[in-house]
């Protein structure tokens, strides 16, 4: 892996993205209930602060949970809930080390098909069915990882241009779609459960 992506927006995080697999994991486990780009941000934010210039799945597994909490909980903080995250972030690096010897490239390198590369991110802690297809779309769309079928074992996130998720983010122009479709569920979401409220159902 050694690409430029931009999903940080910012040189340095996007740079450490583009060639650290387990960045990547990490930052796509961070991005809930907070802006995209903070989430993305996250991964070079802690190895900063871990005095390192990547992340390791052993030295984060074995931190101290209390430490690993403050190092994420220090303004700025890496995420809205520091807490809940640092547990995650040791959860998914204790299940790397345990099933991959601590590679995180180990979890798509070598799977044959979309669907099998599909149930190994699923089967992350953290990851549930719409982050495992999310993330199966950016290593497709933009990290070059293809097994057969990993466009339909993405689903709609694995379409070209479809501007659902990061997996489509190349600039700003991109990432403006992307908020704007995001908005535009939200939006929809609302004005159903308004309706049903109003029914009364």
């Amino acid at each position: 892996m050694n690409v430029t992506l931009h999903l940080a927006q910012d040189p340095e995080a996007d740079e450490l993205l583009g060639r650290s697999p387990l960045a990547a994991l990490v930052g796509m486990l961070l991005d809930q209930q907070i802006p995209m780009e903070w989430a993305f941000q996250g991964p070079a934010t802690i190895a900063q602060r871990l005095g390192t210039d990547d992340l390791d799945a052993e030295e984060i597994a074995a931190y101290d949970p209390e430490a690993f909490t403050a190092l994420l909980a220090r303004k700025p903080a890496v995420h809205r809930y520091p807490g809940s995250m640092a547990k995650r972030i040791q959860q998914l690096c204790q299940y790397l080390v345990e099933h991959y010897d601590g590679d995180a490239s180990a979890v798509w390198h070598g799977a044959g098909t979309g669907q099998e590369l599909l149930g190994r991110l699923r089967e992350l802690p953290g990851f549930g069915a719409q982050k495992a297809q999310i993330f199966l779309a950016l290593l497709g769309k933009q990290l070059g990882v293809r097994p057969e079928g990993w466009r339909e074992a993405a689903g709609a996130y694995g379409e070209p241009d479809s501007f659902r998720s990061v997996a489509d983010i190349t600039g700003p122009e991109s990432l403006a779609k992307v908020r704007a479709h995001k908005q535009q569920l939200k939006a929809a979401a609302k004005a159903a459960a308004k309706a049903t409220k109003a029914s009364g159902t």
